[in-house]
């Protein structure tokens, strides 16, 4: 089928303050799920406007992985045809971060950006992500993404049969070793602050994972690559990759300026590894009428293809509460 002819360009300046523009959708964020959701509202025929921060959570990454089709794409490769996919429907994204958000109370909602500009819509996508925040060892941000992992299936094949040290900050860390010898018959275990459980320690030795204690200081390099892990003591534990687990913890204007004008707040995720917004996990409702969240900000452990998946069902499910909206409008 042809596509519809519809502008991708905003017929305003990134300045100005269209308050008297209604969208049918704002979407905030513009990652893997972000962009799903705007992908299915466009062509559904609905106004929609992608607003991002421009900070995606994989940018370290050198490639996406586990991605049907897509297997090793560059992240910033993905979104680029995730951004023209959205504009060829007649969506719109700008990169200019969300300030503050509230509900209004004839149930719209109004969003000012960073720049100053003022958008208003009928419903809302949030779509934010979260921040992967890394334990506190010097050089470790530095490789993160690369020999320093922290999710098997998005980088452990790239690390396979190397020495693999897993720096244990959280009981995850024996899921985390187990995981990993899938991929290596050579994996250390150190527990740094924290002691792994009797069963956790019995099932990593049981699969010959080596089990050291320590506190991890910094990080050992030579010609562009890992070495180890150099302890409080000054003893360095050889490795020629870390995996880590990270926190994740949310953008501080997400925590601190629109969620709260949302009347919406963030909980502990069940397994202790950061925070999460509550929203159905089928339809991406949030217990606000009229704000839908997806991506990994309600569900931390997702890839880029269930993020995507999820963003497009929520943007369906905005669709379809605006056609009966509008259908009830009709009748009454």
């Amino acid at each position: 089928m042809p596509i519809p002819e519809k502008s991708t360009e905003s017929t305003m300046s990134d300045n100005e303050s269209p308050a008297e523009l209604l969208h049918d959708a704002l979407v905030i964020g513009g990652g893997a799920a972000g962009l799903a959701g705007a992908l299915m509202l466009a062509r559904s025929r609905r106004s929609v406007l992608v607003l991002d921060g421009g900070s995606p959570r994989n940018t370290p990454s050198a490639g996406v992985h586990a991605l049907l089709g897509l297997d090793g794409v560059a992240p910033a490769e993905l979104l680029a045809r995730g951004r023209e996919d959205v504009a060829r429907y007649g969506g719109q994204v700008r990169q200019d971060p969300v300030a503050q958000a509230q509900r209004e109370e004839d149930g719209t909602f109004t969003v000012r950006t960073a720049s100053g500009a003022v958008h208003r819509a009928r419903r809302l996508l949030l779509a934010t992500g979260l921040v992967d925040e890394l334990p506190p060892v010097d050089g470790l941000a530095e490789r993160f993404g690369r020999d320093v992992v922290h999710c098997p299936y998005c980088h452990g094949y790239e690390v396979r049969d190397q020495a693999i040290l897993v720096l244990a900050t959280s009981p995850m860390a024996v899921h985390s070793a187990l995981l990993f010898r899938q991929l290596s018959e050579d994996v250390t275990v150190l527990e740094d602050g924290v002691e792994l459980p009797a069963e956790g320690r019995a099932l990593l030795a049981a699969r010959g994972v080596r089990l050291r204690s320590g506190h991890a200081v910094r990080l050992r390099t030579a010609a562009d690559a890992i070495t180890g892990l150099e302890l409080e003591d000054g003893e360095v534990v050889p490795a020629t990759a870390i995996a880590v687990q990270t926190r994740l913890a949310a953008r501080p204007e997400l925590a601190q300026q629109i969620l709260p004008g949302l009347g919406l707040s963030l909980t502990e995720h069940p397994s202790g590894m950061g925070v999460q917004l509550e929203a159905d996990p089928m339809t991406g409702a949030t217990a606000v009428p009229g704000v839908w969240a997806a991506g990994n900000l309600t569900s931390p452990m997702a890839q880029v293809a269930p993020a995507s998946a999820a963003g497009g069902m929520a943007g369906a499910q905005i669709n379809a509460d605006l056609a009966l909206a509008e259908a009830r409008a009709a009748l009454g």
